[in-house]
């Protein structure tokens, strides 16, 4: 399962799509650190259907775990090289121009 939350600014939609189990969770590698906020994250319940589709309405879309990032991949918007790993966990950040 994973959390969908979209955030409407100025005329933007902001995408944030996390695997549930990730909530909450800090994750580190290097100097990077990836924090994983209820604040942010935090929204509905969607199954994978709703967060391709989700996706697809975005102009900038942040996303954790290897089901969200999983999604943008199977939509075709995200490549594998496009990902970064943190603490072992999958993180990718999209933005449509």
């Amino acid at each position: 399962m994973m959390y969908l939350k979209m955030y409407e600014i100025g005329g933007e939609k902001l995408l944030a799509v996390c695997d549930k189990w990730l909530i909450g969770k800090s994750f580190e590698e290097g100097e990077y650190i990836l924090h994983v906020s209820e604040q942010f994250y935090k929204g509905e319940i969607a199954t994978e259907e709703e967060v391709r589709s989700a996706l697809m309405d975005a102009t900038n879309i942040n996303l954790v775990g290897e089901k969200a990032v999983r999604c943008a991949i199977d939509a075709g918007i995200l490549r594998e090289e496009g990902i970064i790993w943190i603490g072992g966990v999958p993180h990718a950040q999209i933005f449509v121009i």
